[in-house]
């Protein structure tokens, strides 16, 4: 036999404790009280679609496993017809259940619940001077490009403009369904290979720019005392080259006791700004905090898709060759125009499988 029966009826018994769950939060969405606060129904509803297929998953396996059941029975049978009938069902419900152990093992990886969430995402120019900058547009179209492909809002909240164009500096919030778990692993250090418009040789220049993928932090995540944090108000540059504002609208906060900085100016009132600059503020001193956690739990397990660490180096793009190529997993694409243009389905999930691949050999 290809599988364990005892094996299998213990992931059939964690898929059924989530079935349970799920017939729970079923009834929750129909509560008449959970549909008039929004925010409480747009939980349980992620919830309810994210524990749907384990829900299902259970009821198909718990069936199979009794089919298979009576199949033994029937190939223990004095009645010939019997036995043949189970013998040749037999190899057909073992692979139903075989694969069905690796579906379940897959299905009850951990769940971060920040995967949920909208992101911010932050590009900043890194070594390479003007052509930094540059790269670092690059991939604020890329990403702006994949997440209208991806049906997502996104809001600016600050932009700082490079002398030639591109940016030194751009935060966005990317708002839709599941953005940071999507594109957590994008955070590290990019590098582009090209030769740059002001190369009058022909010299291939090597620039990189850093990204950082936050999931976007909740009051009760974050005590947030404000008499920690100072308020600086200035005149908006144009966020995203959309605006320029005369009035001291723009929002710079820091937070004290840890020096944490964040600006805000693409909102129309100082008011506005202040609120979505608070709102980073709180993401960063989330992320600070789980950028901790994650460094302890790295340290007895080493995972080789980090969403950790943004010094990495995990990606180049490289221009002469028309390529792609993720450090982290040895995956190289040849397809460099269609992921500037913001396909990275194959890239991210690539790495998603590559990261629950190394979950299951830690479970």
């Amino acid at each position: 036999m290809a599988f364990d029966r005892e094996e299998l009826g213990g992931w059939v018994a964690k898929l059924q404790s989530i079935a349970d769950r799920f017939a729970e939060v079923e009834k929750r969405v129909a509560d008449p009280d959970v549909v008039a606060d929004r925010l409480k129904l747009r939980d349980f509803m992620m919830e309810h679609k994210r524990l749907k297929p384990m829900a299902d998953k259970a009821v198909s396996l718990v069936a199979t496993l009794r089919d298979w059941d009576e199949v033994q029975a029937w190939i223990q049978s004095e009645d010939e017809e019997l036995r043949a009938l189970g013998a040749a069902e037999q190899p057909v419900l073992e692979a139903a259940l075989t694969a069905g152990v690796e579906e379940a093992k897959w299905m009850l990886l951990p769940h971060d619940d920040a995967d949920d969430r909208d992101a911010i995402l932050e590009v900043r120019a890194g070594t390479g001077g003007d052509e930094a900058s540059l790269f670092a547009g690059d991939l604020v179209r890329m990403y702006l490009k994949h997440a209208d492909e991806k049906g997502w809002k996104h809001q600016w909240l600050q932009a700082s403009e490079g002398t030639v164009g591109g940016f030194k500096q751009a935060v966005l919030r990317l708002e839709g369904e599941g953005v940071f778990g999507w594109l957590k692993f994008e955070r590290g250090v990019h590098r582009v290979q090209r030769v740059p418009d002001t190369e009058s040789q022909g010299r291939v220049h090597t620039s990189a720019a850093t990204v950082a993928v936050l999931p976007v932090a909740r009051e009760v995540d974050v005590e947030l005392n404000l008499n920690d944090v100072r308020k600086d108000t200035f005149r908006a540059s144009g966020a995203g080259g959309q605006h320029v504002n005369k009035t001291e609208s723009a929002v710079r906060l820091t937070h004290v006791p840890t020096g944490t900085v964040v600006e805000c100016q693409d909102g129309r009132s100082q008011h506005q700004n202040y609120e979505w600059a608070l709102q980073e503020l709180r993401t960063r001193l989330y992320d600070a905090a789980r950028a901790e956690a994650e460094a302890e739990r790295a340290a007895e397990r080493k995972s080789q898709v980090s969403t950790g660490d943004r010094s990495a180096k995990i990606r180049t793009y490289n221009f002469p060759q028309g390529r792609v190529t993720d450090h982290r997993i040895g995956l190289t694409i040849h397809a460099l125009q269609a992921v500037m243009q913001g396909q990275l389905q194959e890239v991210i999930e690539a790495l998603h499988m590559a990261d629950r691949a190394e979950q299951l050999k830690n479970l």
